[in-house]
């Protein structure tokens, strides 16, 4: 998401930053190709009017143009006007009498069936409320089975099913089940159509007075730009709104909707839908996607992430056999198995400080040493396919068992010598920084300490082809200027 600005702002700024000093003009410039940027990424007219006119003032006022680093301080003001703009982090409000109700609006095809499971899961799992889903869509054939069906993939009880019931009864029916069941929760799936007419809005308006919800979510599909803003406007004019899902964020290259949603209708995004699987939901933070827009990257989101898709366990037992110089071809099935938990190559490199411009190149070198996302898979399969003594002593492997193998992953005997290959490169890279840490890589890239001109450095990206294929273990990940107060491995799940 925002790819193509985070590239454009990034130029922008690349000049700033090269001006020992800036005139009234150099502003003026910027901000012109600011304004084309936002444009670009399908932000509102009145929106990037209203974004311009907070940065002008401050970027060309005296306390700017005669700093000492003028071009760092427009970046802080494009900064805070992007926060501005985006609003504040709203969560759910849950400390209220249970059982609280969620009614998910939208329309049909926006994902509210998968949202509403989604944002289930996540306060089941992450906030331990016990969460009833009642679907109320009487339209669609078999939405209520799918809301059902995919209940019980995520331990989510649903209501019973009563044929020939409405959705504000069924509504009703669902707010006393809830309280009578001691139920913390209870989301509301309600019906779409194809376009916001006055038969839906009529429903909505009337399961909202019977149910009473605490929220009521809007959930539109990012792709549809600013589309899903005008949607937005309309269900907030017949029911109040109190949050915004945008879905298939993941596959929305502008943002434009997200970046003109707040300011157009007054209602806060609360969370993205950034995949398709039921435990693709991030938590909006307006904070933090300022800063990956603008290629400051989000440490703060890559160990989150890192902490709740690993095992501490795993990483820990990893991370002794490496400071004994070992390192199996199941440990390294483990690290692209976590790679890919967290988003693959290309979802962390977005999330690393100054890799936003970058990422495309880089993504060209991993696509090179056979580290795309698509590989990491068919990689990790080659070794699903050894038995447990082939991956503890590869040298085992000889040319019938690499055919085995191949077979049984549905790849070539190349493809299967490569990943031993790799495996090598890693195992190496490994036990330099099992001894070393980031000093250990650092000396292994041929560069000089961390902070002088390493890795570390501000100097750009290190060669990638350098790394002989392997990955860090991101369990014990720490990026060069240490990791925010309060983090670093998260703590041992039991």
């Amino acid at each position: 998401m925002f790819d193509a600005l985070t590239e454009n702002l990034g130029s922008v700024f690349d000049r700033l930053r090269g001006r020992g000093a800036l005139s009234e003009r150099d502003v003026e410039n910027a901000l012109g190709d600011i304004r084309k940027a936002l444009l670009e990424a399908d932000v509102a007219l009145p929106v990037v009017r209203a974004f311009i006119d907070l940065v002008r003032p401050r970027a060309i006022g005296a306390e700017v143009l005669k700093s000492v680093t003028p071009g760092q301080q427009v970046i802080k003001l494009v900064n805070d006007a992007l926060i501005d703009m985006l609003g504040t982090a709203e969560p759910l409000a849950l400390d209220a009498v249970p059982p609280v109700g969620i009614m998910m609006v939208g329309l049909q095809g926006s994902g509210k069936t998968t949202s509403t499971a989604k944002l289930a899961r996540s306060l089941n799992e992450d906030d331990k409320r016990k969460v009833l889903m009642a679907s109320l869509d009487t339209q669609r054939p078999a939405a209520m089975e799918q809301l059902a069906v995919l209940g019980r993939q995520i331990n989510i009880e649903t209501l019973p099913i009563i044929e020939g019931q409405g959705p504000v009864d069924i509504a009703k029916r669902a707010m006393q089940a809830g309280k009578l069941g001691g139920f913390d929760v209870v989301m509301l799936d309600t019906a779409g159509r194809t376009n916001a007419d006055e038969a839906l809005m009529s429903e909505m308006a009337a399961i909202e007075k019977a149910a009473s919800p605490n929220e009521t979510m809007l959930v539109a599909d990012s792709l549809t730009g600013q589309e899903a803003v005008r949607i937005a406007g309309q269900f907030a004019a017949r029911v109040k709104l109190t949050g915004i899902m945008l879905t298939r964020a993941d596959g929305d290259g502008r943002g434009g909707a997200a970046l003109s949603m707040r300011h157009e209708t007054g209602v806060p995004i609360k969370y993205l839908g950034v995949g398709e699987a039921i435990d693709k939901l991030e938590v909006f933070d307006p904070a933090r996607v300022a800063n990956r827009i603008l290629g400051m990257g989000d440490v703060v989101g890559l160990v989150e992430k890192a902490a709740a898709t690993m095992d501490a366990e795993k990483a820990e037992k990893i991370a002794a056999r490496m400071k004994k110089g070992l390192f199996t071809l199941e440990d390294m099935a483990e690290q692209l198995r976590q790679m890919q938990r967290m988003g693959g190559m290309s979802g962390v490199l977005g999330m690393l400080p100054g890799m936003g411009k970058l990422k495309k190149q880089a993504a060209g070198q991993l696509a090179n040493m056979g580290m795309d996302d698509r590989q990491l898979i068919r990689q990790a399969a080659i070794v699903s396919s050894m038995t447990e003594a082939e991956k503890e002593n590869p040298k085992v492997l000889n040319a019938s068992r690499k055919r085995r193998i191949a077979a049984g992953s549905g790849t070539s005997v190349q493809d299967v010598n490569r990943v031993l290959k790799m495996h090598r490169q890693m195992a190496d890279m490994m036990k330099k920084l099992g001894k070393g840490g980031m000093q250990g890589m650092a000396n292994m890239l041929g560069g000089g300490p961390v902070g002088q001109g390493g890795p570390g450095a501000q100097g750009g990206m290190p060669d990638l082809n350098k790394l002989g294929g392997g990955l860090p273990d991101l369990g014990n990940f720490k990026p060069p200027g240490g990791l925010p107060p309060g983090l670093g491995l998260p703590p041992k799940k039991k």
